[in-house]
């Protein structure tokens, strides 16, 4: 990466804000959003807070940190629609422009949460509550996020902050945090609620094609949620936990003579229904089947699978008729369990890999914490959370913008399909010099493979100046490494 590329990529930064610049309102407050998202991008201090980040990017340290944090909380420009005009950029990136690359349709929206640990009680959403991120119940906050995936590459598209019940039972608290009042006047809205609201909202926009939905099994093992899809017209593949039971035989009918004499009666018989791991240990062999549901970076991602066609268990009575589609690794270990409401003719080549899919979402959340801070914002309130996030995600969409550039649209998987390569193109190697000698502090990681690191060619100089990161000289010190990349999905 030679000087003229890097100014490219500055460049680009400036064409990419431009696109959404208007949706912030003022001239003032379209700056503050360019610098905010630069910030995101090169800094690499503990925190990525307003103070660190005008340290970043602007001059006057104190005079923009409080410019940027009034910004996040007390400007009043609409996160949903800079959002919205976010879908349709990431449609550009994500869905196929000819038709060599296959159907749009196979796009795949996944649900999923993530805690962030948070201190004290004023903070919107906050309480005592399990976070999956954290492993246990702590004092936290967590937000409901969607995500979207294509052959082409994944990226999180929306996402919104939960409120416990403790929350919306006390309305002077929300508005002290200043959430809106159409949100309390809605009331309680369980994490599947808000997961079915984000669906809603991307189909509204209409602009990433779709019709797949899959999510972990906090939200597939809810029938109201799965019956939501079904009625909504989604395609599911949703995990369910391994006790779920389903009808697996249909009920049969024999006419009974109750008395002599008595005319035969007919009564039906409905065997009981099981739980999906007994169904999966009582399947002989021949039933299983070998598949490579995504291409990585340590190879291909190889898993057994099997469907069957059974009914759900409603009240201990059949009810709808689905798939039941099994899932575990070669060896028969880390076993999933997923139901469908997919159509009886659906390869198992499709459903595998909807139900894969789930993990695109996962990784997203390791590579928007560790690139450009999702989880390392100091804000309080509704506002400042949901314009943090925001900002996250335009700038994680710069990057896939990046890695599309620079990288192309991956190596073909084993089906003959282009996937995207899973190094993320990242800016933590871009910093200022101190002098004539390297004063960074030592990468303690020096040594080992860092994907970041190997995009940037050995003619890249790292002691130029950085145009991104505006005209502050203090050094950049890398703080995050890139996490072990799940890859993105691509059926053999």
């Amino acid at each position: 990466m030679d000087e003229g590329e890097f100014r490219r990529v500055a460049g680009g930064l400036r064409t990419f804000h431009k696109r959404f610049a208007p949706l912030f309102g003022r001239k003032e407050a379209q700056r503050h959003g360019a610098q905010y998202v630069r910030g995101l991008l090169v800094t690499r201090e503990e925190r990525r807070n307003a103070e660190n980040l005008a340290e970043a990017v602007v001059g006057n340290k104190e005079r923009a940190a409080r410019a940027l944090q009034q910004f996040l909380t007390d400007s009043p420009w609409r996160h949903e629609s800079v959002l919205a005009e976010l879908h349709h950029f990431l449609a550009e990136h994500l869905l196929p422009q000819d038709a060599g690359e296959g159907l749009a349709a196979d796009g795949v929206f996944t649900l999923d949460g993530t805690g962030f640990a948070k201190r004290g009680k004023r903070s919107a959403g906050v309480a005592r509550q399990y976070s999956g991120t954290l492993g246990k119940v702590d004092n936290c906050q967590i937000g409901i996020f969607l995500g979207y995936a294509t052959a082409r590459g994944h990226a999180l598209i929306d996402g919104q902050l939960w409120l416990p019940r403790e929350w919306t039972d006390d309305p002077d608290r929300c508005r002290r945090a200043g959430v809106p009042e159409a949100v309390l006047e809605a009331g309680y809205q369980s994490q599947a609620d808000l997961g079915l609201a984000l669906l809603r909202r991307a189909r509204a926009t209409d602009a990433l094609v779709g019709r797949w939905v899959t999510a972990d099994e906090a939200f597939g093992q809810l029938p109201t949620v799965r019956d939501a899809l079904d009625t909504e017209g989604w395609r599911y593949v949703a995990e369910v936990p391994c006790t779920t039971p389903v009808f697996i035989a249909p009920s049969t009918t024999h006419q009974v003579q109750f008395t002599p004499g008595a005319s035969p009666r007919p009564v039906t018989v409905q065997p009981a229904a099981q739980p999906v791991r007994d169904v999966a240990a009582t399947l002989p062999p021949e039933r299983w089947t070998t598949l490579t549901v995504a291409e990585g970076a340590q190879g291909p991602r190889i898993h057994r699978f099997a469907t069957l066609r059974v009914r759900e268990c409603r009240a201990e009575v059949p009810g709808r008729e689905c798939w039941l589609v099994l899932r575990h690794n070669l060896d028969g270990t880390e076993p999933k369990f997923y139901l469908s409401n997919a159509p009886g003719d659906t390869p198992l080549l499709e459903l595998a890999r909807v139900g894969a899919t789930r993990w695109t979402v996962e990784t997203e959340f390791q590579t928007t914490k560790g690139l450009v801070g999702l989880d390392e914002y100091e804000v309080r309130s509704w506002p400042g959370w949901h314009h943090h996030v925001t900002l996250c995600l335009l700038a994680n969409a710069f990057l896939l913008s990046l890695q599309r550039n620079w990288t192309g649209v991956g190596e073909k998987g084993a089906s003959g399909r282009r996937r995207p390569s899973r190094v993320v193109p990242s800016l933590q190697f871009l910093r200022f010099p101190r002098g004539t000698a390297d004063t960074t502090p030592r990468d303690p990681t020096a040594g080992r493979t860092d994907p970041a690191r190997d995009l940037a060619p050995p003619s890249l100089h790292l002691h130029r100046p950085a145009p991104l990161a505006g005209r502050n000289p203090a050094p950049q010190c890398p703080r995050h490494r890139l996490p072990r990349q799940t890859p993105a999905t691509t059926a053999a």
